[in-house]
């Protein structure tokens, strides 16, 4: 018996051993370098047989394992020739030492005379035409990507070294993480991604996997950059022909692609093109982005040798913002792929003609091939050869009807995106297998560090529910004054807001002090497990101000449930408010004005009230919402002329706006009012990720539809007005030449019995050096509330971004992010005489301000000019309390 127990015993354990002895029995390992000695990292590795892959490590090393057998085994690198080798795999590794040679490029007998055009040309005509082709030639397919992602801060300023190390941030810390996931594309825009593995280092559980990059150079941008192979290709870039070489039995032309402007969103560097194939080989580029320097490097390969797909991709990121220097990579390698050619598409012989260069012979196939309801599969059946650009359209065609045909028309893409439950349980034998670059001694470092940093974090979330987000058990008396959140439960916090306050001529100093109490509900969809959960959330937050120079404490309470796609806000108190309920001033921007040049733009009201709003998504085009609010209304004087310059006092204004249409002073009053609104997006387009439909930004105009009403003798209400109010609000992209923005508002109030100056209808002013209103519809120079109006109105602004405009012609000055602005500001009412303002700015100076200079007229009179400081337009700011 205690024979057979240790058999039973040692059994499984042989067993285990003899798969791992089988699975690791042999494949190939080696060294790549150049002919001149150089080791040569991350070249590719590819089977030819299997589809598998790998890469070198830094030093040019490789290791791959496979079964026994006979092996094609292509051997590539940018520059180099590539090598194909025949193996015999058995039961051990087989040391093999490639030597790539330089690429020899063979250059055509082709004389560029002046006015004629290079070749390169003629090549990338082909390519663009051919370029759609590319995206719908499968149906499908499937692969195995291994992903390693690092980054590094190689420099941060001074004053804030001490803080960021304690986070565990240094210099010579590397970030780290790998993944393997299994990738599926089907036809026309559905993605998939599971994460199968993520690696980690001892007790880390922390690494986020990273995501397959599904973006393609065929497509006309990716990442925002126009591509070289987009149909608008030749207005962005010029084409130079380097030459010719022989891939195994297939024809590369290299080509050298040089942005006819350089700047942001456009590409720098060599592609590499298949002749007949007009497919990418391989490529090398580089952009930049708001200051920002990316490189791109992508090896092809033939699978099949029915469709050339990617099987080694890198990028490369570096750059410095406000004194913090930093890089990233990201390196991936494919294999195991399985394609479904596209029926529709599979033409075993197909030449493209340059309808530019051979005229004629483009004449004769448009002759021949007129029929314009030609359906694509008939028309390349009945004819191998098609001109660039006929094909062009053609496909453009094909995608149209096909994106029709799909259930949802208007999903652009659809992109699912899980991670395995075993992801982070795989074992060391199992990333020896599946990692094609050997870890380097930095990497392994930065793991260690990672790991050690995740156990410190874990022991300190061990103990007390009741723990601040620094990690220290319980309440601190210090939190009072610094705030901090604390975790109640794992659907529970509360937070401590760190004080604030400012200073205006009402209340003198303030000082407001804010609470909140977050519960959330999580809810998974029990039918399908890939869909991303939908959260709800109720907020609770208390709001006390206290006004030093009213001696006067006052506040709300603040009660707000949300959802994706529900919002109800309740809201009541005491409180003081500015008399355009979108606060046009920031309280920081006021206080500033106040105590230095004893500007008191900002205007106040105190109200005893109770608000209850209501927004709700009817569905992904139409959004309701509803405002009630039920208040006592109080005038208020400044009470302060506090200024750090005493002969500031004198500047300062009463606290009552100056308007053309008005007497602003009140009496107090009560005033029950209410508001319904529409916004719609009839032609929206979306993206889905993980069920979970999303917006595509400026895809469709923004329409509003808006109807305010003030109630007289209900409950007591002192006002009598009616105001509607319709609005369009749109950008568009001219390629990335500019952006154009509009944003157009009018109204008209049907009845204005009995209002006060709160109820009218305000413009976003502004009179101070820094601007934090929306750059498109914010004015620059405009009084507050000079044009205010309870009559009809029209406000439309204008805002051009250039790309390369003035200055912005100098390459240095583009390199750095900076771009200009025009704009025209218009207000039309009663009273206000055509206001117009005319402006120009520099935008993404230090990648996050701009400023502008502005000049206003009166009926086309000049009246000012100004100079603003605001926060860069390409960021989205909430500048709110």
């Amino acid at each position: 018996m205690a024979v057979m127990n240790r058999i039973k015993i040692i059994l499984p354990a042989l067993l285990f051993f003899l798969a791992i002895t089988n699975a690791f029995s042999g494949g190939i390992r080696g060294t790549i370098k150049g002919d001149d000695g150089t080791a040569l990292a991350f070249a590719s590795v590819f089977v030819k047989q299997t589809a598998a892959g790998a890469a070198t490590d830094i030093n040019g090393r490789f290791e791959l394992a496979l079964p026994p057998g006979q092996y094609d085994i292509l051997f590539q690198y940018l520059g180099y020739e590539t090598q194909l080798q025949k193996v015999t795999v058995g039961t051990d590794f087989l040391e093999i030492n490639i030597t790539l040679k330089t690429q020899v490029i063979i250059l055509q007998n082709v004389v560029v005379k002046a006015g004629k055009e290079d070749p390169a040309y003629t090549i990338m005509r082909k390519a663009i035409g051919k370029a759609n082709y590319h995206t719908q030639q499968l149906d499908s397919y499937t692969a195995k990507v291994y992903i390693k992602g690092k980054g590094q801060v190689r420099d941060y300023p001074w004053w804030i070294k001490k803080t960021i190390e304690k986070e565990g941030i240094k210099k010579d810390r590397v970030f780290i993480s790998e993944s393997v996931s299994e990738i599926k594309f089907m036809r026309p825009n559905k993605f998939e991604e599971k994460v199968i593995a993520v690696y980690t280092k001892g007790k880390d559980r922390n690494t986020s996997p990273n995501q397959f990059v599904f973006g393609s150079f065929y497509e006309p941008e990716i990442a925002e950059a126009v591509s070289p192979l987009s149909p608008k290709a030749f207005s962005y870039y010029k084409f130079e022909y380097l030459g010719s070489f022989k891939d195994n039995k297939y024809e590369i032309s290299k080509i050298k692609v040089t942005p006819r402007s350089r700047g942001d969103n456009v590409f720098e560097g060599i592609i590499f093109i298949v002749e007949d194939w007009w497919s990418i080989h391989s490529l090398d580029m580089q952009t930049v982005k708001l200051g920002f320097k990316f490189k791109v490097k992508q090896i092809y390969n033939p699978i099949e040798e029915k469709a050339w797909l990617p099987i080694s991709q890198q990028f490369f990121v570096e750059g410095k913002v406000l004194g913090f220097d930093f890089t990233g990579e990201y390196f991936a390698t494919l294999k195991n792929y399985k394609i479904k050619p596209n029926p529709a598409l599979v033409i075993p012989e197909m030449k493209v003609i340059d309808a530019k260069i051979e005229k004629e012979e483009a004449k004769k196939i448009e002759k021949k091939f007129s029929k314009k309801d030609q359906q694509l599969q008939e028309r390349l059946a009945s004819g191998k050869e098609v001109a660039n650009k006929e094909l062009r359209q053609m496909l453009k065609e094909y995608e149209k009807q096909e994106q029709k045909q799909t259930k949802e028309p208007e999903v652009l893409s659809e992109r699912t995106f899980i991670v395995d439950s075993l992801a982070y349980k795989k074992d060391s034998v199992f990333w020896s297998e599946v990692r094609p670059v050997a870890l380097s001694k930095q990497e392994e470092r930065g793991y260690v560090i990672t790991d050690s940093i995740s156990a410190v974090e874990k022991q300190k979330e061990e103990g007390d529910t009741l723990r601040n987000k620094k990690g220290k058990k319980g309440f601190q008396l210090t939190d009072i004054i610094v705030g901090d959140s604390y975790k109640l439960s794992k659907t529970s916090d509360f937070r401590i807001h760190t004080p604030y306050g400012g200073f205006n001529t009402v209340e003198g100093f303030n000082l407001i002090y804010r609470t909140s109490y977050y519960k959330r509900w999580v809810i998974k969809d029990k039918k399908d497990s890939t869909k991303k959960a939908r959260t709800s959330r109720l907020e609770i937050s208390p709001i006390a101000r206290y006004a030093f120079s009213r001696e006067l404490l006052s506040g709300k309470l603040r009660v707000e449930y949300r959802n994706a796609d529900t919002r109800l806000t309740l809201e009541g108190g005491r409180y003081v408010e500015q008399y355009n309920s979108d606060e046009p001033i920031h309280s920081f921007v006021n206080t500033l004005t106040s105590l230095f040049s004893g500007d008191n733009w900002m205007k106040l009201y105190e109200q005893n009230f109770v608000d209850l709003k209501y927004r709700q998504r009817v569905n992904e085009k139409f959004t309701f919402h509803s405002s009630w609010s039920f208040s006592r209304r109080t005038e208020l004087d400044n009470t302060s002329n506090y200024t750090f310059f005493s002969e500031n006092k004198e500047h300062y204004r009463p606290n009552a706006p100056v308007n053309i249409e008005s007497q602003t002073g009140f009496e107090t009053n009560t005033a029950f009012t209410g508001a319904i609104g529409l916004e719609a997006r009839p032609w929206q387009k979306f993206v889905i990720r993980n069920g979970f439909k999303s917006r595509i930004q400026n895809s469709s105009p923004l329409l509003t539809l808006d109807y305010r009403k003030g109630f007289n003798s209900v409950l007591g209400s002192d006002v009598n007005f009616d105001l509607i109010e319709a609005g369009i609000r749109q950008q568009v992209k001219f390629g990335i030449r500019g952006t154009f923005d509009i944003n157009v508002k009018a109204g008209k109030f049907l009845n204005a019995d009995k209002l006060y100056f709160m109820d009218f209808k305000h413009f976003l002013g502004n009179k101070t050096p820094i601007i934090t209103t929306d750059p498109v519809a914010g004015f620059r120079l405009m009084d507050y509330y000079l044009y205010s109006t309870k009559d009809q109105y029209l406000s439309v602004s204008a805002h051009y971004h250039f790309r390369k405009f003035l200055i912005t012609r100098i390459p240095v000055i583009r390199l750095m992010g900076v771009q200009e602005n025009f704009f025209v500001n218009y207000l039309a009412t009663p009273s206000s005489k055509n206001y117009t303002e005319v402006g120009y700015g520099l935008d993404g100076i230090l990648r996050i301000f701009r400023i502008e200079g502005a000049v206003s007229f009166t009926n086309g009179t000049y009246q000012d000019y100004g100079f603003r400081l605001g926060i860069s337009s390409i960021f989205s700011v909430n500048f709110g309390d």
